[in-house]
C-alpha cells in the first residue's frame, strides 16, 4: 500500500473500488448463470428470458439517472437565489 492510500479512506482507495467492481461483477454473472439451473417464474413471459432481471434493473437505474439529471436541470436555481431575495428588504 502507498502513502496515498493510508490517507484515503478504505472505500474511496482505487484499490478498494476495483475490487469491488470485480467482486459485484462476479455476483451479477452468477445470478445470471443460476437461472440456467433454477426455473424463474414469472406473470409475463418475458420474466423467464436469461439475464433479464439483470438487464431490467440496469435499465431502470439508468432511467433513474436520466430522471435526476432533467430534474435537476429543471429544478435548480442561481447560486445567489437567495441572497438576491435578502436585497430586496
Amino acid at each position: 500500500m502507498n502513502e496515498s492510500d493510508k490517507e484515503l479512506d478504505w472505500l474511496v482507495r482505487p484499490t478498494t473500488i476495483r475490487l469491488l467492481w470485480w467482486i459485484f461483477s462476479a455476483i451479477l454473472a452468477l445470478t445470471v448463470v443460476a437461472q440456467f439451473f433454477i426455473k424463474v417464474k414469472g406473470h409475463f413471459a418475458v420474466e423467464t428470458w436469461l439475464g433479464f432481471g439483470a438487464v431490467f434493473g440496469f435499465l431502470c437505474c439508468v432511467l433513474m439517472v436520466v430522471i435526476a439529471k432533467g430534474m435537476g436541470y429543471l429544478l435548480k436555481r442561481d447560486q445567489d437565489y437567495y441572497e438576491m431575495d435578502n436585497k430586496d428588504d
